[in-house]
């Protein structure tokens, strides 16, 4: 691997700046200013956040996943590893067995040299194209600091920054030249509709100047002769019933402010999982008509790159993390 090929979190290992951005982004924990809630407390001393969290990152799963957008998941799998709890609350979440069990992901807590070997052990012996993190966002000082503890170890492929995109634009910053790929969600055109089905202000706000920032450090996607990505951002867009995700707002939104070049997947598997069954809006499948009417609009808006999930079932989908491979029937 020559050095242009190389990610440019190697060339910060070398100058030194990736120790100094470990060292910036843990002294933030000291009053966690992390994500956009900044709750204030003192992770450092392992108290936990509004994140459920304290200092120790939780990697619930490490696995070869094959089921994730195909210029990810490849031949060899997307390297995924997925850390418990999560900044939102989403009523709906399909991963609610790890992000919204905070107690039983105690148990799931390692260092930061532990996390760096399951990269390594995805990279070397799962042979995977990419290292995908999944739910980073509450972990990002500790994610920095395993990666910096990688370098010296081998660690060469890209990184995937998989995100609801919740992400305060400071912390974003810091990873300017660590993440090749963004893969980053657009839930919601309305703030009050985040606070009401995820928990958190302000999320459309937040969530479409943190996509801003993410396109302003990598671009639009960029794949190799395999195609497999090696650069760029993705867009998931998860189509909700009831016009809840203001597909039409958000689309439009990406065409004019981002680009019609954007890679933007369109996710037709929702699932009313979780709480949704509380909420009579969110309580069943979309329809196909539904579903087909943002398929139009993306089309109508000129949008060029992407992925338009079939009509399946959601139950291939959704993922048993109380197995070693929650994906494993989904292959």
């Amino acid at each position: 691997m020559t050095n242009a090929d190389e990610p440019g979190y190697i060339a910060l290992y070398r100058s030194g700046e990736l120790e100094r951005r470990a060292g910036r982004l843990e002294a933030r924990l000291g009053e966690c200013d992390i994500c956009p809630r900044e709750c204030g407390t003192k992770r450092l001393e392992g108290k936990a956040g509004s994140c459920n969290s304290g200092y120790l990152p939780i990697v619930s799963s490490a696995c070869a996943h094959h089921g994730e957008e195909p210029v990810l998941s490849g031949s060899r799998g997307s390297g995924t590893i997925f850390f418990g709890n999560c900044n939102l609350r989403c009523v709906y979440c399909q991963n609610h067995q790890i992000s919204q069990d905070p107690e039983n992901q105690q148990r799931y807590e390692v260092g930061t040299q532990v996390l760096a070997e399951r990269m390594l052990y995805l990279q070397d012996e799962s042979k995977c194209h990419n290292i995908n993190l999944v739910t980073p966002s509450h972990f990002v000082p500790q994610i920095v600091r395993a990666i910096l503890e990688a370098v010296p170890m081998g660690l060469r492929l890209p990184l995937v920054y998989n995100t609801s995109s919740y992400d305060a634009l400071q912390t974003l910053r810091e990873l300017d030249g660590i993440i090749s790929i963004y893969l980053a969600d657009l839930r919601y055109a309305s703030n009050e509709l985040g606070r009401k089905y995820s928990r958190v202000p302000h999320y459309a706000d937040s969530s479409r100047a943190a996509i801003k920032e993410m396109y302003r450090q990598v671009g639009n996607l960029e794949v190799d002769d395999e195609g497999i990505a090696q650069k760029g951002l993705i867009i998931r867009h998860l189509v909700l019933p009831n016009g809840i995700a203001g597909s039409e707002e958000s689309l439009t939104w990406l065409v004019k402010e981002i680009s019609p070049k954007v890679a933007v997947g369109i996710m037709s598997q929702y699932h009313p999982a979780h709480h949704a069954y509380k909420y009579r809006e969110l309580n069943r499948r979309i329809s196909s008509e539904e579903y087909a009417a943002v398929v139009r609009l993306a089309e109508g808006l000129g949008m060029e790159n992407g992925w338009i999930q079939g009509l399946a079932s959601p139950a291939n989908y959704l993922p048993d993390f109380s197995v070693d491979e929650p994906f494993s029937a989904k292959k």
